[in-house]
Protein backbone atom coordinates (compact mmCIF):
# COMPACT_ATOMS: atom_id res chain seq x y z
CA UNK A 1 0.00 0.00 0.00
CA UNK A 2 1.56 3.38 -1.10
CA UNK A 3 2.39 5.26 1.84
CA UNK A 4 0.11 8.36 3.24
CA UNK A 5 2.70 10.96 3.47
CA UNK A 6 5.91 11.48 1.83
CA UNK A 7 7.82 11.44 4.77
CA UNK A 8 7.42 8.12 5.40
CA UNK A 9 8.32 7.17 1.80
CA UNK A 10 11.45 9.20 2.59
CA UNK A 11 12.30 8.30 6.01
CA UNK A 12 10.71 5.27 7.12
CA UNK A 13 13.61 3.21 7.87
CA UNK A 14 15.37 6.11 9.50
CA UNK A 15 12.29 6.47 12.11
CA UNK A 16 12.61 2.84 12.57
CA UNK A 17 16.00 3.42 13.07
CA UNK A 18 15.51 5.11 16.01
CA UNK A 19 16.36 2.66 19.17
CA UNK A 20 14.41 4.98 21.71
CA UNK A 21 18.01 4.82 23.57
CA UNK A 22 17.10 8.64 24.87
CA UNK A 23 20.52 10.23 23.77
CA UNK A 24 19.18 12.66 22.27
CA UNK A 25 17.40 13.74 25.36
CA UNK A 26 20.88 15.03 26.84
CA UNK A 27 21.02 17.46 23.78
CA UNK A 28 18.22 18.33 23.26
CA UNK A 29 17.61 22.47 23.66
CA UNK A 30 13.76 22.54 23.77
CA UNK A 31 13.76 19.10 26.30
CA UNK A 32 16.46 21.15 28.47
CA UNK A 33 14.21 24.34 28.64
CA UNK A 34 11.33 22.27 29.10
CA UNK A 35 11.81 18.61 30.37
CA UNK A 36 8.98 17.57 28.15
CA UNK A 37 9.79 13.61 26.63
CA UNK A 38 7.75 14.07 23.84
CA UNK A 39 9.43 17.53 22.71
CA UNK A 40 12.48 16.05 22.17
CA UNK A 41 13.77 13.74 18.94
CA UNK A 42 12.74 10.60 20.84
CA UNK A 43 9.64 11.77 21.39
CA UNK A 44 9.06 12.98 17.33
CA UNK A 45 10.16 9.99 16.21
CA UNK A 46 7.76 8.05 18.61
CA UNK A 47 5.17 10.34 17.62
CA UNK A 48 6.00 9.50 14.03
CA UNK A 49 5.65 5.89 14.04
CA UNK A 50 1.87 6.21 15.57
CA UNK A 51 1.65 7.80 12.71
CA UNK A 52 3.03 5.55 10.35
CA UNK A 53 1.62 2.53 11.55
CA UNK A 54 -2.19 4.23 11.37
CA UNK A 55 -2.84 5.23 15.25
CA UNK A 56 -2.77 8.93 14.91
CA UNK A 57 -3.64 11.12 12.10
CA UNK A 58 -0.60 14.50 11.26
CA UNK A 59 -2.96 16.94 12.04
CA UNK A 60 -2.99 19.97 14.57
CA UNK A 61 -2.92 18.05 17.35
CA UNK A 62 1.07 17.43 16.38
CA UNK A 63 1.75 21.23 15.96
CA UNK A 64 3.46 21.76 19.64
CA UNK A 65 5.84 18.79 19.16
CA UNK A 66 6.77 18.99 14.88
CA UNK A 67 6.87 22.37 15.38
CA UNK A 68 9.04 23.15 18.37
CA UNK A 69 12.23 22.20 16.77
CA UNK A 70 14.87 24.51 16.48
CA UNK A 71 16.48 22.13 13.98
CA UNK A 72 20.25 22.14 15.93
CA UNK A 73 21.02 18.87 14.54
CA UNK A 74 22.48 18.25 18.36
CA UNK A 75 20.20 15.54 18.46
CA UNK A 76 21.48 13.77 15.29
CA UNK A 77 24.87 14.80 16.39
CA UNK A 78 24.66 12.78 19.13
CA UNK A 79 22.49 9.93 17.91
CA UNK A 80 24.11 6.77 18.08
CA UNK A 81 21.81 5.16 15.41
CA UNK A 82 22.85 7.98 13.20
CA UNK A 83 18.98 9.13 12.74
CA UNK A 84 18.81 12.48 10.98
CA UNK A 85 15.89 14.21 12.88
CA UNK A 86 15.86 17.97 11.21
CA UNK A 87 15.74 16.08 7.53
CA UNK A 88 12.81 14.41 8.74
CA UNK A 89 11.20 17.42 11.10
CA UNK A 90 11.14 19.55 7.86
CA UNK A 91 9.57 16.79 5.45
CA UNK A 92 7.28 16.27 8.31
CA UNK A 93 6.42 20.22 8.30
CA UNK A 94 6.17 20.00 4.75
CA UNK A 95 3.75 17.05 4.61
CA UNK A 96 1.77 18.93 7.32
CA UNK A 97 1.82 22.19 5.65
CA UNK A 98 0.59 20.68 2.29
CA UNK A 99 -2.61 18.98 4.51
CA UNK A 100 -3.24 22.81 5.74
CA UNK A 101 -1.63 21.93 9.34
CA UNK A 102 0.90 24.47 10.68
CA UNK A 103 1.62 27.00 13.11
CA UNK A 104 0.63 30.67 12.49
CA UNK A 105 3.55 31.68 13.18
CA UNK A 106 4.80 30.01 10.09
CA UNK A 107 2.01 30.44 8.01
CA UNK A 108 2.49 34.47 8.37
CA UNK A 109 6.19 34.23 7.63
CA UNK A 110 5.64 32.60 4.14
CA UNK A 111 2.62 35.17 3.51
CA UNK A 112 5.15 37.80 4.42
CA UNK A 113 7.82 36.87 1.97
CA UNK A 114 5.33 36.59 -0.64
CA UNK A 115 4.54 40.08 -0.05
CA UNK A 116 7.38 42.12 1.42
CA UNK A 117 11.41 41.69 0.35
CA UNK A 118 12.38 40.51 4.54
CA UNK A 119 10.46 38.48 7.33
CA UNK A 120 10.11 41.64 9.01
CA UNK A 121 7.22 43.02 6.30
CA UNK A 122 9.22 46.24 6.88
CA UNK A 123 9.69 48.52 4.22
CA UNK A 124 12.87 50.48 3.99
CA UNK A 125 16.39 48.79 5.10
CA UNK A 126 19.00 51.23 7.21
CA UNK A 127 21.15 51.99 3.93
CA UNK A 128 24.19 52.60 6.58
CA UNK A 129 25.14 55.48 4.73
CA UNK A 130 27.02 53.19 1.98
CA UNK A 131 26.58 53.23 -1.71
CA UNK A 132 25.05 50.15 -3.15
CA UNK A 133 24.86 47.54 -6.02
CA UNK A 134 28.61 49.30 -7.34
CA UNK A 135 31.31 47.37 -9.00
CA UNK A 136 33.17 45.65 -6.22
CA UNK A 137 35.72 43.01 -5.81
CA UNK A 138 33.05 41.83 -2.96
CA UNK A 139 29.43 41.66 -2.15
CA UNK A 140 28.62 41.75 1.94
CA UNK A 141 25.33 40.44 2.19
CA UNK A 142 23.41 41.02 5.42
CA UNK A 143 20.84 39.41 6.03
CA UNK A 144 17.56 40.19 7.61
CA UNK A 145 18.40 39.76 11.00
CA UNK A 146 21.60 42.35 10.60
CA UNK A 147 19.60 44.77 8.71
CA UNK A 148 15.93 45.50 10.71
CA UNK A 149 16.94 44.09 14.51
CA UNK A 150 21.27 43.85 14.80
CA UNK A 151 21.92 47.35 12.67
CA UNK A 152 24.90 47.93 14.99
CA UNK A 153 26.34 44.95 14.42
CA UNK A 154 26.41 45.38 10.81
CA UNK A 155 27.51 49.11 11.06
CA UNK A 156 30.44 48.05 13.06
CA UNK A 157 30.91 45.63 10.81
CA UNK A 158 30.74 47.72 7.78
CA UNK A 159 33.56 49.90 9.72
CA UNK A 160 35.36 46.98 9.96
CA UNK A 161 35.72 46.02 6.41
CA UNK A 162 36.00 50.08 5.51
CA UNK A 163 39.09 49.99 8.20
CA UNK A 164 40.53 46.97 6.42
CA UNK A 165 40.17 48.40 3.27
CA UNK A 166 38.39 45.74 1.41
CA UNK A 167 36.87 46.49 -2.11
CA UNK A 168 33.17 45.53 -1.25
CA UNK A 169 29.66 46.72 -1.95
CA UNK A 170 26.51 46.30 -0.32
CA UNK A 171 23.04 45.41 -3.17
CA UNK A 172 19.33 46.18 -2.48
CA UNK A 173 19.12 42.71 -1.00
CA UNK A 174 16.04 40.95 -0.04
CA UNK A 175 15.42 37.53 2.26
CA UNK A 176 17.18 34.62 1.32
CA UNK A 177 14.01 32.95 2.30
CA UNK A 178 16.28 29.75 3.43
CA UNK A 179 14.64 29.69 6.38
CA UNK A 180 10.94 28.65 4.79
CA UNK A 181 12.29 25.35 4.15
CA UNK A 182 12.85 24.82 7.91
CA UNK A 183 9.47 25.31 8.12
CA UNK A 184 7.51 23.49 5.60
CA UNK A 185 7.26 26.05 2.69
CA UNK A 186 9.56 26.25 -0.27
CA UNK A 187 12.52 29.01 -0.80
CA UNK A 188 10.82 31.96 -2.26
CA UNK A 189 12.12 31.89 -5.98
CA UNK A 190 11.82 35.01 -7.14
CA UNK A 191 13.56 36.27 -3.95
CA UNK A 192 16.83 34.06 -4.98
CA UNK A 193 16.39 34.86 -8.41
CA UNK A 194 16.57 39.09 -7.52
CA UNK A 195 19.44 38.20 -4.96
CA UNK A 196 21.50 36.54 -7.73
CA UNK A 197 20.94 39.05 -10.42
CA UNK A 198 21.98 41.65 -8.13
CA UNK A 199 25.17 40.27 -7.33
CA UNK A 200 25.90 39.50 -10.83
CA UNK A 201 25.17 42.86 -11.41
CA UNK A 202 28.24 44.12 -9.35
CA UNK A 203 30.74 41.90 -11.07
CA UNK A 204 32.07 40.47 -7.61
CA UNK A 205 33.23 37.18 -7.50
CA UNK A 206 32.80 36.51 -3.74
CA UNK A 207 29.58 36.83 -1.38
CA UNK A 208 30.77 36.95 1.65
CA UNK A 209 27.87 36.98 3.94
CA UNK A 210 26.83 37.97 8.11
CA UNK A 211 24.82 35.65 8.36
CA UNK A 212 25.70 32.05 8.69
CA UNK A 213 21.99 30.66 7.70
CA UNK A 214 22.59 32.85 4.24
CA UNK A 215 25.66 30.96 3.60
CA UNK A 216 24.04 27.91 4.29
CA UNK A 217 21.39 29.14 1.38
CA UNK A 218 23.59 30.16 -1.01
CA UNK A 219 26.27 27.28 -0.69
CA UNK A 220 23.50 24.30 -0.36
CA UNK A 221 20.17 25.59 -1.73
CA UNK A 222 18.93 24.54 -5.74
CA UNK A 223 17.39 27.97 -6.10
CA UNK A 224 21.11 29.03 -5.47
CA UNK A 225 22.67 27.06 -7.27
CA UNK A 226 23.54 29.20 -10.26
CA UNK A 227 26.04 30.99 -8.12
CA UNK A 228 28.30 28.22 -7.52
CA UNK A 229 27.85 27.14 -11.56
CA UNK A 230 28.96 30.76 -12.86
CA UNK A 231 32.27 30.66 -10.20
CA UNK A 232 30.87 32.94 -7.61
CA UNK A 233 32.01 31.88 -4.16
CA UNK A 234 30.28 32.55 -0.74
CA UNK A 235 32.43 32.88 2.41
CA UNK A 236 31.12 33.78 5.96
CA UNK A 237 32.63 36.44 7.54
CA UNK A 238 34.42 34.33 9.88
CA UNK A 239 36.45 32.53 7.24
CA UNK A 240 37.30 36.48 5.24
CA UNK A 241 38.58 37.25 9.01
CA UNK A 242 40.65 34.61 9.40
CA UNK A 243 44.12 35.70 7.79
CA UNK A 244 43.95 39.37 8.69
CA UNK A 245 46.63 41.15 10.80
CA UNK A 246 43.82 42.94 13.31
CA UNK A 247 46.38 44.70 15.38
CA UNK A 248 44.31 44.94 18.53
CA UNK A 249 44.16 42.70 22.06
CA UNK A 250 41.79 42.75 24.94
CA UNK A 251 42.79 41.55 28.23
CA UNK A 252 38.77 40.39 29.02
CA UNK A 253 38.33 36.94 30.14
CA UNK A 254 36.28 35.85 26.37
CA UNK A 255 34.68 33.11 25.13
CA UNK A 256 33.09 32.12 22.19
CA UNK A 257 29.23 30.70 21.48
CA UNK A 258 29.18 28.43 18.45
CA UNK A 259 25.77 29.05 15.89
CA UNK A 260 24.50 25.93 15.42
CA UNK A 261 24.25 26.66 11.67
CA UNK A 262 27.95 27.67 11.25
CA UNK A 263 28.96 24.85 13.52
CA UNK A 264 27.20 21.95 13.44
CA UNK A 265 25.60 22.17 9.77
CA UNK A 266 28.51 23.65 7.94
CA UNK A 267 31.51 22.03 9.82
CA UNK A 268 33.23 25.86 11.05
CA UNK A 269 34.59 25.61 14.20
CA UNK A 270 37.93 27.02 14.43
CA UNK A 271 38.11 29.68 11.65
CA UNK A 272 36.46 31.91 14.86
CA UNK A 273 38.99 29.97 17.26
CA UNK A 274 41.58 31.37 15.43
CA UNK A 275 40.83 34.86 15.19
CA UNK A 276 39.48 35.44 18.76
CA UNK A 277 42.80 33.51 20.15
CA UNK A 278 44.47 36.35 18.08
CA UNK A 279 42.55 39.04 20.32
CA UNK A 280 42.39 37.90 23.51
CA UNK A 281 45.32 35.79 25.27
CA UNK A 282 42.30 34.96 28.06
CA UNK A 283 40.09 33.06 25.66
CA UNK A 284 38.33 30.16 27.77
CA UNK A 285 35.74 27.58 26.45
CA UNK A 286 32.16 27.05 27.90
CA UNK A 287 31.53 23.40 28.39
CA UNK A 288 29.34 22.81 25.89
CA UNK A 289 31.35 23.50 22.82
CA UNK A 290 32.50 22.85 19.15
CA UNK A 291 29.50 20.36 17.66
CA UNK A 292 28.09 19.65 21.80
CA UNK A 293 27.70 23.37 22.09
CA UNK A 294 24.06 24.11 22.88
CA UNK A 295 21.66 25.77 20.86
CA UNK A 296 20.43 29.78 21.81
CA UNK A 297 16.79 28.50 21.21
CA UNK A 298 16.45 31.00 17.72
CA UNK A 299 16.54 28.48 14.92
CA UNK A 300 14.02 26.32 12.97
CA UNK A 301 11.37 29.14 13.82
CA UNK A 302 10.96 28.47 17.38
CA UNK A 303 12.12 32.13 18.30
CA UNK A 304 9.11 33.91 16.99
CA UNK A 305 6.40 30.50 17.44
CA UNK A 306 7.84 29.54 20.76
CA UNK A 307 9.41 32.72 22.25
CA UNK A 308 9.28 31.33 25.86
CA UNK A 309 11.29 28.30 25.84
CA UNK A 310 13.15 30.13 23.17
CA UNK A 311 14.61 32.60 25.74
CA UNK A 312 14.75 30.02 28.18
CA UNK A 313 17.32 27.96 25.69
CA UNK A 314 18.98 30.87 25.35
CA UNK A 315 19.29 31.55 29.07
CA UNK A 316 20.98 28.32 29.76
CA UNK A 317 23.19 29.03 27.43
CA UNK A 318 24.29 31.55 29.05
CA UNK A 319 24.40 30.46 32.59
CA UNK A 320 27.73 28.58 30.90
CA UNK A 321 29.27 31.55 30.21
CA UNK A 322 28.61 32.90 33.83
CA UNK A 323 30.16 29.63 34.86
CA UNK A 324 32.97 30.15 33.16
CA UNK A 325 33.68 33.78 34.35
CA UNK A 326 33.40 35.34 31.08
CA UNK A 327 33.71 39.02 30.77
CA UNK A 328 32.76 38.77 26.69
CA UNK A 329 30.59 36.34 24.47
CA UNK A 330 31.45 36.19 21.15
CA UNK A 331 29.21 34.82 18.51
CA UNK A 332 28.97 34.82 14.14
CA UNK A 333 25.40 34.46 14.41
CA UNK A 334 23.30 38.32 14.26
CA UNK A 335 20.40 35.81 15.51
CA UNK A 336 22.01 34.57 18.38
CA UNK A 337 23.45 37.49 19.46
CA UNK A 338 19.55 38.64 19.14
CA UNK A 339 18.19 35.86 21.35
CA UNK A 340 20.92 35.67 23.89
CA UNK A 341 20.76 39.85 24.11
CA UNK A 342 17.32 39.51 24.99
CA UNK A 343 17.55 36.68 27.13
CA UNK A 344 20.50 38.51 29.37
CA UNK A 345 19.66 39.19 32.97
CA UNK A 346 20.23 42.55 34.52
CA UNK A 347 22.68 40.69 37.25
CA UNK A 348 24.85 38.83 34.10
CA UNK A 349 28.10 41.35 34.10
CA UNK A 350 29.33 40.07 30.68
CA UNK A 351 28.47 41.73 27.45
CA UNK A 352 27.51 39.69 23.74
CA UNK A 353 28.91 41.05 20.63
CA UNK A 354 29.01 39.55 17.05
CA UNK A 355 32.93 39.08 17.13
CA UNK A 356 33.64 41.60 14.36
CA UNK A 357 31.61 43.88 16.34
CA UNK A 358 33.83 43.38 18.98
CA UNK A 359 36.92 43.80 17.36
CA UNK A 360 35.88 46.96 15.60
CA UNK A 361 35.16 48.06 19.07
CA UNK A 362 38.82 47.50 19.85
CA UNK A 363 40.23 49.48 17.09
CA UNK A 364 37.82 52.35 18.01
CA UNK A 365 39.01 52.30 21.62
CA UNK A 366 42.99 51.91 19.96
CA UNK A 367 42.53 54.91 18.11
CA UNK A 368 41.19 56.85 20.94
CA UNK A 369 43.86 55.72 22.61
Amino acid sequence: MEAKYDFVKKYREQILQCSRCGFCQAHCPVYGATLRPGLNARGKMLLLKEVMEGKIDLNDDLIESLFQCTTCASCSENCPSGVEVPEIIKQVRKDMVHLGSCHPAFKGMNEVLQKHPNIYAEDEAEDFGREKNKQAEYVYFVGCVGLYREDEVTEATLDFLDHFKVDYTLIDEVCCSGVLEDVGYAINEDLARKNMDLIRNTGAKTVITGCPYCFRTFNNKPPYSPLKEEGIKVIHISQFITNLDLGVTTDKRVTYHDPCDLGRHCGIYEEPRETIRKIAPNFVEMVHHHEDALCCGAGGGVRGAFAKNSIAMARRRLEEAEEVGAEVVLTECNSCVHNLGNAKLRKQKFEIFHTTQFIQKLIEESKEA
